[in-house]
């Protein structure tokens, strides 16, 4: 048993529980030392991912590959930058905990194991030790109804999915007599080993999955749990977690159901189809930031899904660039949200942003830079990422696919450039409080990559290019 693979893991769920007993023991405030802890901890497993060697652990339930680390790093990530977002906020809103850093850890030990996964048991437990502590930090502000409100509709769905996970997970094991991914896909590599009963767990399994990642139809989630929790766990569950489903959604259909693709690919092309049009226009009438970005979220999951139903090398390549490059415009954008704040009070209405271009012109170009990034202005990444997924659509005849996805970003481009419109030539209000400078590097940092990315595009697609290919050989 080649347990030293899972050295990263390991290391950060042995971390996490000194960090917590290093927060409880002393009688003063530990926020500020367990945050920096838990941050280096972070540090310390992308140093140990980047170095660790391939393989497979645990008889099989565990692997090691360029496809995990490109994607654990990437996860973790987000979920350092999660961190450094809330830091300021939580103070400022009184909701400044020790556990709030040390959550979010043992989450990243839970999309860790998720990425790795090789088995159906090492995929849920992976997923439940994401869920749990992503249903508390939704409703960390515990005096805030909104807050609780959106911890509670989380937890019920999420129990609903985990529910859906298991049940598909044991129809997969009844028909194939394995939960082991390898041994999955022996089984299902003849004719006969297809039965009906399969067919129907890998729809469960998909099903569930699809709400990780707030696919249509299992987004219903998505708008409230957004509005109603803290603006840094909203940033937080927009980006790290979904990258970590996806991920888990590309290794289960990639490689165990990789023979049966005729089977579930009409089941991703209406999730990807709804999921973009539904992104589209459900966020025109938005109002609230929070939730017109929820509504970006799902349409963003679309493109993403398009790459997966298309398949092959070239699919798989566009789905991965497609969240590499939405995690920086997401962060980015969720940045500068949580510097909207006005006497005190945070505002997170289209309507607050009024005037930023004069009242804050560098805050401003970083949310028009972001915002035209999502609508796939070229020459910002978000195109190149749009663009990885509709080539190898229309190379592959996916045109219904193609057509949409275009039509899509041209609706979306109305409430992207909504906000360009009302930052720039609306009245300004009055300015927003001073940020602090971590909110600033994390906005100058993510804005230079999605401005800059088309100069040097090849470092992500050359590691995109050796995940895909480790994934499918």
């Amino acid at each position: 048993m080649n347990w030293t693979l899972a050295l990263p893991e390991l290391v950060l769920a042995i971390a996490g529980l000194f960090i917590l007993i290093g927060g409880v023991i002393p009688k003063r405030d530990t926020t500020f030392p367990v945050t920096m802890a838990v941050v280096g901890a972070l540090v310390l497993a992308a140093a140990l991912i980047l170095a660790q060697p391939e393989g497979t652990a645990f008889a099989g339930q565990y692997v090691a590959d360029s496809f995990s680390r490109f994607m654990k790093l990437l996860a973790i990530l987000g979920a350092a930058l999660g961190i450094v977002m809330a830091m300021d906020w939580n103070e400022k809103e009184g909701i400044a905990r020790f556990e709030f850093p040390v959550l979010i850890l043992f989450a990243t030990v839970g999309m860790m194991v998720m990425i790795s996964a090789n088995d159906l048991m090492a995929l849920y437990m992976g997923l439940e030790l994401l869920s749990l502590p992503l249903y508390v930090i939704a409703s960390i502000d515990r005096d805030n109804p909104r807050s609780a409100e959106a911890g509670l509709k989380y937890f019920v769905l999420g129990a609903l999915a985990s529910g859906l996970l298991l049940y598909g997970a044991s129809l997969v094991y009844g028909f194939t007599g394995t939960t082991n991914f390898d041994r999955i896909a022996e089984a299902l590599s003849s004719p006969q080993g297809v039965s009906a009963g399969v067919i129907v767990g890998i729809v469960f399994i998909i099903a569930a999955l699809a709400f990780k990642v707030s696919a249509v139809p299992f987004h219903m989630w998505t708008p409230d749990v957004y509005e109603g929790a803290p603006t840094p766990v909203t940033a937080f569950f927009a980006a790290a977690p979904k990258i970590a489903a996806v991920a888990l959604l590309t290794r289960v259909l990639a490689g165990p159901f990789g023979d049966v693709t005729a089977q579930w690919q009409q089941v991703i092309i209406l999730a990807s189809l709804g999921s973009m049009v539904l992104g589209a226009f459900a966020a025109i009438g938005q109002q609230n930031i929070k939730r017109l970005m929820a509504y970006s979220s799902i349409g963003h999951i679309g493109f993403a899904l398009m790459g997966l139903a298309v398949g092959g090398d070239a699919g798989l390549r566009g789905t991965l660039v497609y969240m590499a490059i939405y995690l920086f415009m997401n962060i980015g954008a969720f940045a500068v949200l949580i510097g909207m704040r006005r006497n005190g009070r945070a505002v997170e209405g289209v309507d607050d942003l009024a005037g930023l271009g004069r009242t804050d012109p560098a805050m401003a170009l970083a949310m028009a830079i972001f915002m035209f990034s999502m609508a796939g202005v070229p020459p910002l990444a978000g195109f190149f990422g749009k663009l990885y997924v509709l080539l190898p659509a229309v190379q592959a005849g996916f045109w219904t696919l193609a057509v949409v996805g275009v039509l899509a970003s041209v609706v979306s481009a109305y409430y992207y450039l909504r906000i360009i419109k009302v930052m720039y030539f609306d009245a300004p209000l009055p300015a927003f409080d001073p940020r602090p400078t971590s909110l600033s590097i994390v906005i100058g940092g993510t804005g230079l990559f999605t401005a800059l990315f088309f100069i040097f595009p090849g470092p992500l697609l050359a590691a995109a290019r050796a995940a895909v290919a480790s994934l499918i050989g």
